[in-house]
């Protein structure tokens, strides 16, 4: 009896250290937390900070420093539309004309950038003046003297009522066009608004007639 429990005993013993074991609590697995990222704390972020002693320069328009070159017209079209400049809108009363004024230049600029139809009046009027300058007197229109060039342009230049009514004539149309457009360039230039302010004259309605080409047929009148 003795023995069957002692036999008992060395069967139990190793397991109760294992019963135990198993009994206790599993520690339990857990993933360490990371630290949360520092929020940036940079000059930048607490307060705008603008660019420090930058140099301001002082700029140039392009058209002070150079002269623009004609792009759009060729040459001879280019020559002809000066000689329109200097003979439809001389200098006068202290105002400078189309050529001072750098007029053909812009026409030329703006004419690059027009519609169709716009384009294609001047280049065929300007190419018409050309061709009767060539016919009738053997040279380039831009190399005419004033009494010629009356001879070309007095029957291309008709009255009109309103500036709107154009001529039905193309070589008309392109002459009361370009007419007002010299003038238009000429009197919104930078040298014209130089000359006014020496002079201490500002621009008025009636002076819009004192740049036209033989006044007697001025379209525009204060008569």
């Amino acid at each position: 009896m003795k023995r069957r429990n002692f036999v008992q005993s060395l069967i139990i013993a190793p397991v109760a250290p294992a019963a135990v074991l198993a009994g206790q609590a599993a520690p339990t697995q857990t993933t360490p937390k990371q630290p949360a990222a520092p929020k940036p704390n940079t000059p930048a972020r607490q307060f705008s900070r603008q660019p420090q002693n930058v140099p301001f320069l002082d700029l140039t328009e392009a058209d002070l420093t150079a002269n623009p070159a004609p792009h759009y017209f060729n040459a001879a079209q280019f020559s002809t539309l000066q000689k329109l400049g200097a003979v439809l809108m001389p200098p006068l009363k202290n105002n400078p004309g189309a050529t001072e004024a750098k007029a053909p230049e812009f026409l030329d600029f703006l004419l690059s950038a027009s519609l169709e139809d716009r384009q294609k009046l001047y280049l065929t009027g300007l190419d018409g003046l050309e061709m009767q300058s060539i016919d009738k007197f053997h040279k380039s229109f831009c190399d005419l003297d004033a009494q010629q060039v009356d001879a070309i342009l007095k029957p291309l230049l008709v009255a009109r009522p309103w500036p709107e009514d154009l001529p039905s004539d193309p070589m008309q149309n392109f002459i009361a066009q370009v007419h007002e457009d010299l003038r238009s360039a000429t009197m919104n230039s930078r040298e014209w608004a130089a000359a006014a302010e020496k002079s201490g004259h500002l621009f008025s309605r009636g002076a819009r007639t004192s740049g036209y080409y033989w006044k007697p047929i001025d379209p525009i009148s204060e008569g």
